[in-house]
């Protein structure tokens, strides 16, 4: 029997918690099922609390089975990045597989990949953003930094690969879709999930998923579902997820707008095990955003099988085939509104389900393992 190869993931895992944590977990438990024996490198501190403005970092969750998750980074103590470091060197992987969503991160994570690389290992990074949704400053310096420390990168949409190359034009890259989030359990039916949710099936249900940021553009949508269609039709709104920004600033829109009876606000965090109530209760997914790369939204609307309205910013075009599986639209209240309408009004559920269980095809997880196996050279 043939000695698997070492691989070691530098990302959040559990206990802490959002998107990408979970396709960390996701994809360490893909890799297992090859000649991989595989080993999380997560952070016992990821974020000083100037930079979460959520309510914990940490998931209630049941931590995922079979997974070696280690808790050993602190972002903010440069010796803890040494001591990380040579922690991972001693581990002798042959891949170390980093992600990369945020430049504070960029000083952290360059050091100790610095470190932990022997001759034989090769880092690739999975660049879920290179420059960020809210700018810093020090955010190229950062990135610049810490794309110095890695040999190839995986980016799973155009623009991050047009980012990619403000900062290095020779080194290997793939473009990979972001998989299907599968992980979220089967998908509940509309009445089993408004039983449990505590709403009514016969109702038109667009959903909001995920944390409430600014560029997320939940500000838009609200305007939206105020167009006098869209109140004939009784359509409303489901919100799921916590704000990481002004709560005010929504609710007091949901007041002038007189949305009160039509918008539903779950803004706690929702645990793993709700999510699949959430999707199953929606007849659409919205995603209003002012500037975006890719998002694990999309992907998790695929899993559950639900036509998605995106914007046409960053990746989103790439993902949702525009009349097909859902709706492109410019970022304008007056255009999200038409496609809701046009959605409820023409009937378009059936056929976009069909669009969208089509089009899930795409986005594999072994297609992810595949691009970093070749870009490890390992095919």
């Amino acid at each position: 029997m043939s000695k698997k190869k070492k691989i070691v993931i530098v990302s959040p895992a559990h206990p802490l918690r959002g998107g990408i944590a979970a396709l960390t977990e996701r994809l360490a438990g893909e890799l297992q099922k090859g000649p991989y024996e595989v080993t999380i490198v997560s952070f016992s501190l990821q974020y000083p609390s100037f930079l979460f403005p959520g309510k914990t970092q940490y998931s209630t969750d049941p931590p995922p089975a079979n997974l070696d998750i280690r808790s050993w980074i602190n972002s903010v103590n440069p010796i803890n990045w040494l001591l990380t470091g040579w922690k991972i060197r001693k581990l002798d992987p042959e891949l170390i597989v980093v992600r990369y969503w945020l430049p504070f991160m960029g000083p952290c994570l360059g050091t100790l990949l610095r470190i932990a690389k022997r001759g034989k290992t090769k880092v690739v990074a999975i660049t879920d953003n290179v420059l960020p949704h809210e700018k810093r400053p020090g955010d190229r310096l950062f990135t610049r930094y810490f794309i110095g420390a890695a040999d190839a990168f995986i980016t799973m949409s155009k623009s991050v690969e047009e980012d990619l190359r403000l900062f290095t034009k020779t080194k290997p890259s793939l473009l990979i879709p972001h998989p299907v989030y599968d992980n979220y359990g089967t998908p509940a039916t509309k009445a089993e999930a408004c039983e449990k949710l505590g709403l009514n099936p016969e109702d038109k249900l667009v959903l909001f998923f995920g944390f409430i940021r600014d560029y997320k553009g939940l500000d838009l949508l609200l305007q939206a579902l105020a167009d006098e269609r869209l109140q004939k039709m009784s359509v409303k709104l489901i919100v799921a997820g916590e704000y990481y920004g002004n709560r005010e600033k929504y609710e007091q829109l949901i007041q002038q707008l007189d949305l009160q009876q039509r918008v539903i606000l779950h803004t706690d965090y929702i645990p793993n095990s709700d999510v699949r109530y959430y999707f199953g209760a929606a007849d659409l997914v919205a995603q209003p955003y002012k500037s975006a790369t890719q998002s694990g939204i999309s992907q998790m609307a695929y899993h559950f099988e639900k036509p998605i309205l995106v914007t046409a910013v960053g990746g989103l075009p790439e993902i949702v085939a525009h009349g097909k599986a859902g709706y492109v639209v410019d970022v304008a209240p007056p255009a999200i509104a038409d496609a809701i309408v046009d959605f409820f009004e023409n009937e378009r559920q059936q056929a976009f389900t069909e669009g969208v269980r089509e089009e899930k095809k795409r986005f594999s997880w072994q297609r992810l393992v595949e691009g970093l196996e070749e870009l490890a050279g390992w095919r």
